[in-house]
């Protein structure tokens, strides 16, 4: 019997979790391609050194109290690489200075006035005071954005103060352009279980988790490449540095070019799984097209040993302040090992859906560090400007996927039209963690495995 072939379309975290468990699957003799136009696996997960210092330009650190990637790690021997953050929390910059991350609170969401005390305008504390008294609906058929629901019953500010921040930097969107069932869908399962408000809800879900112990995100020292070259290596896979133009069919597996394949693999976003399936299923094409993106960017900044920066792990901006960036990331301060150069490294971020980044890198640069010296300066530390040892600015121009409302309602029933022999997988169907992307592409591998039989 001849060992079967597989195409994979896109060297992310998606498509080289789905090449590894194929080759788990497959056996040593199948073969496995990994188209990546880029020439670089990894994607989003792109580790890099910047003065000295090895740093993260995309995804930097992982959610532990999911298994998916802590399994996956255990799995390629890379345990002794996760390391927890420091005991330093974010802040959120707001009306021009620092104030304490919103606790007790689901994402921004806070369970009472005190939570967000001195952050929110008047009006909104006495409106999420007296939101348990107010009346209350909720059709469990219902699927508002975030924002939409927050604003309404806890009041405007604490949508662009505490929750914005949060969100923003998980999905690039304002609260206001995600679904309450893709950002929070523990939430709205409280919800349509009964809860009678959402002050109820998020105070369930909290006292819930209350005996979870232990740090909630993880990194790996040495960064993503790490897991990225490990991956690379496990799965054996034949690297093509070549854009997948369009796909052929047949009835016993596909065409790209002039190689055929028993099965592909497509991870890739939705938008570019459309144009490549268009000419085949135009219905599936139709569903995954009108996935929007949202682009963004990374400024990396070196500082100098000793420069002083505020004692926080980062700082979330609010939404409409004067600041260009959503969010800087103290990383030095975060992570201990990073600290271990003794040199300081910031991480500053742009983009959101519907504000593309469309300044240069070097706009880019002094725009980060123009806002960085006006946050240090507010906390009562010295301007850094003068202390940069060297910057790296990446753009992800179509980054992540938009999570409107219904998105996963949707991509449900889009993967439901999928044809034989072809899967989809990556961000844009199940969530836009690492997490979320191992799991689904271990399914979208299994589901691959069962077609060609």
């Amino acid at each position: 019997m001849t060992a079967p072939s597989v195409a994979v379309v896109g060297g992310g975290v998606s498509g080289l979790t789905a090449a590894y468990r194929l080759r788990r699957a497959l056996g040593a003799d199948a073969t496995i391609d990994l188209y990546e136009a880029s020439g670089r696996p990894g994607g989003l997960l792109h580790t890099t050194t910047v003065g000295g210092v090895t740093v993260d330009v995309g995804a930097e650190a992982f959610i532990v109290r999911r298994p998916e990637v802590l399994d996956l790690v255990r799995e390629l021997g890379l345990s002794d690489h996760v390391v927890a953050p420091t005991g330093r929390r974010p802040a959120i910059w707001s009306e021009g200075r620092l104030h304490p991350l919103p606790t007790p609170a689901l994402m921004g969401v806070p369970t009472g006035p005190e939570a967000v005390a001195g952050l929110a305008d008047p009006d909104d504390l006495t409106r999420i005071a007296t939101e348990p008294d107010r009346p209350w609906t909720w059709d469990p058929a219902a699927d508002p954005s975030v924002g939409d629901l927050i604003a309404e019953r806890l009041g405007p500010s604490v949508v662009t103060r505490s929750v914005d921040p949060m969100l923003g930097g998980v999905y690039s969107s304002l609260s206001g352009d995600i679904g309450l069932r893709e950002a929070l869908p523990a939430l709205a399962t409280r919800l349509d279980a009964g809860a009678p408000g959402v002050r109820a809800a998020v105070t369930d879900l909290i006292t819930a988790g209350a005996g979870a112990s232990g740090p909630v995100f993880g990194t790996l020292v040495g960064g993503y490449r790490v897991l990225v070259d490990a991956l690379v290596a496990a799965a054996a896979v034949r690297i093509v540095d070549s854009e997948v133009i369009g796909l052929g069919s047949r009835g016993d597996g596909w065409d790209i070019g002039a190689r055929s394949y028993d099965g592909v693999v497509l991870a890739v976003p939705a938008w570019e799984a459309a144009r490549l399936l268009g000419d085949h299923i135009p219905e599936l094409a139709t569903a995954l097209a009108v996935v929007e993106p949202a682009g963004s960017a990374v400024v990396s900044i070196t500082l100098a040993a000793g420069t002083e920066v505020p004692d926080h792990s980062g700082v979330l901006v609010a939404t409409g302040e004067p600041l260009h960036a959503k969010a800087f990331t103290f990383s030095s301060q975060k992570w201990a090992h990073v600290a271990d150069s003794g040199l300081v490294s910031v991480r500053a971020s742009f983009g959101r859906y519907g504000q593309p980044v469309t300044a240069t890198a070097d706009q880019l640069v002094t725009t980060a560090l123009d806002d960085l010296d006006q946050v240090v300066t507010a906390a009562g530390c010295g301007g850094v400007s003068s202390r940069v040892v060297q910057t790296r600015v990446q753009p992800w121009p179509t980054g992540l996927p938009r999570y409107a409302p219904g998105h996963l309602a949707r991509m449900t029933e889009a993967l439901r039209l999928r044809p034989n022999r072809l899967v989809l997988t990556g961000s844009s169907y199940a969530g836009v963690g690492v997490p979320a992307c191992v799991a689904a592409s271990g399914k979208a591998a299994t589901e691959l495995v069962a077609d060609i039989g």
